[in-house]
């Protein structure tokens, strides 16, 4: 559980500051200090349990990733226990899953962990993948060398263009001052041109990958929502060439009853 958990921000949950301090001694049952810290760990725990049945799947706050030092076992061990009658109480995966999800939330707060604000996790998801940024890096870096390449084709002999054309042939046997320098400087140029072209196809193959999968999730999560973006110009148009298609395979003209 208190694996469950990635980034945070400085909100803090009312219950948190009092429970940081929480020494977290569960050994002595005789304690009242100790019994007062476990009504307050079971309170923080309670709470998590409701809140997160009330919020939405996809505005729950992503949970951090938890040292397991001993105070942090500590705390999971002491709450192990006070699970039980909720999940024993509980009708289905779901209300199970939320519990557990408020158990992990509970642990983050009485240890101090940060969390982000419900629904601030969601809106991470719009920015550009990593892998998307690697690769378009790549690309504006071959084309920024193909332009410094040509420049020195064309005649171009600037300290800085020189500098970029010693390091494109770097470790290999060409010499600037041979005299094939222009034949070879269009096989770096269209070996360059090929792998921007490999790297665009990968981008197109990748983002297709990636919308097919996210119209699947949202088809299982809420088909009114893909069906309405399914009815944008483009899908419509999709739809209406195969449609086509699949009439003029059985022989049906277009705007005729079969």
């Amino acid at each position: 559980m208190a694996g469950d958990a990635a980034p945070h921000s400085t909100d803090q949950h009312p219950h948190v500051e009092a429970a940081i301090d929480l020494p977290v001694v569960v050994d002595s049952n005789d304690d009242e200090i100790v019994s007062h810290e476990l009504e307050q760990m079971r309170s923080i725990l309670e709470e998590a349990i409701l809140e997160t049945r009330s919020t939405p799947l996809e505005n729950r706050p992503r949970l951090p990733c938890i040292p397991l030092s001993k105070r942090n076992r500590a705390v999971v061990r002491a709450l192990n226990p006070m699970l039980v009658t909720y999940l024993e109480a509980s009708r289905d995966l779901c209300e199970t899953d939320s519990i557990l999800f408020g158990a992990a939330v509970a642990v983050c707060r009485i240890i101090g962990a940060k969390l982000p604000m419900a629904g601030r996790a969601t809106t991470q998801s719009s920015a550009i993948p990593a892998w998307r940024k690697r690769i378009e890096d790549r690309i504006a870096k071959a084309r920024a060398l193909i332009g410094r390449l040509t420049s020195f084709r064309s005649g171009n002999n600037r300290p800085r263009i020189m500098r970029t054309v010693r390091m494109a042939f770097a470790g290999t046997n060409i010499s600037l001052s041979q005299p094939d320098i222009t034949q070879k400087l269009t096989e770096r140029i269209d070996d360059l041109k090929q792998k921007i072209a490999a790297w665009g196809k990968q981008i197109r193959r990748f983002s297709e990958r990636s919308r097919r999968f996210n119209q699947n999730r949202l088809f299982q999560s809420d088909q009114k929502r893909l069906y309405k973006s399914l009815e944008r110009p483009r899908y419509v148009e999709r739809a209406k060439d195969r449609i086509r298609l699949t009439l003029s395979h059985s022989g049906v003209a277009c705007g005729q009853s079969p």
